[in-house]
């Protein structure tokens, strides 16, 4: 009979496998992505497609539909309205809000890591108040130093900031790397919540997959400036 002993320990994210997983994070906003995306509810399965080199018009468009789900039509078309929706594959401020120290267990395949969400400036209102009550856990491959996966989850149910109660919420982010640049970018997506008010349920649950995507920068000038940037750190880090 095999035993797992996990050894827990607090650590520093700007050194070691934590920062070289945060920088792998950290794209420049120059990088662009064409991407492919399946949103699945319940009750409905919808597949579109994304690329900024396209004409505005053009650039977030619906390639297949099956069920009726108004809820999924809504995310759906509230990630197309967005300036960049591609910018939603690029994890958003992720060093700030593991803040400066996180506590680790070493699961020998890898690291799990319990942190509590510190606002970064990009964070509203409403995101505040929900990281001083969610519990958050991310996975992590010390190796290469990458993120596996980032989770948040409501433990008990809450009063919302404008009345009626949270009693359910979880959020998951998948990551994989790209090859060209060695990046890591968001690949999954899920959500799940429910909340409650007087007479009235509000509930959303969906899930989103990249099933293709293509990472380019907007210029050649952006992309020279990046590979001599990422020359320096890794003859950097050879030399420590």
């Amino acid at each position: 009979m095999s035993v797992l002993i996990a050894l827990a320990f607090p650590m520093a994210t700007g050194a070691g496998p934590m920062d070289a997983a945060l920088r792998a994070t950290e794209a420049p906003e120059a990088l662009r992505a064409a991407f492919t995306v399946e949103m699945t509810s319940a009750k409905g399965r919808r597949i579109l497609k994304f690329d900024p080199r396209l004409p505005p018009d053009q650039r977030w468009g619906l390639v297949y539909a099956t069920g009726e789900d108004s809820a999924l039509d809504d995310a759906a078309a509230a990630w197309g309205a967005e300036a960049a929706p591609d910018g939603r594959l690029f994890p958003d401020d992720l060093r700030a809000s593991l803040g400066q120290i996180v506590e680790v267990e070493d699961l020998g395949g890898g690291w799990r890591l319990a942190f509590e969400h510190a606002p970064s400036a990009n964070d509203t209102a409403l995101d505040i108040w929900a990281s001083q009550r969610l519990k958050a856990e991310a996975w992590l491959e010390p190796v290469e130093g990458r993120f596996l996966r980032i989770d948040y989850h409501l433990p008990r149910p809450v009063r919302g900031p404008k009345g009626g109660r949270l009693t359910r919420f979880h959020q998951s982010y998948l990551f994989e790397t790209e090859p060209e640049w060695g990046l890591t970018y968001i690949s999954q997506f899920k959500l799940e919540f429910e909340a409650k008010a007087p007479f009235k349920t509000i509930r959303q649950s969906y899930a989103a997959v990249i099933t293709e995507a293509t990472f380019f920068f907007a210029s050649s000038m952006a992309e020279t400036q990046f590979v001599s940037a990422q020359r320096i750190e890794e003859k950097k880090l050879a030399e420590r």
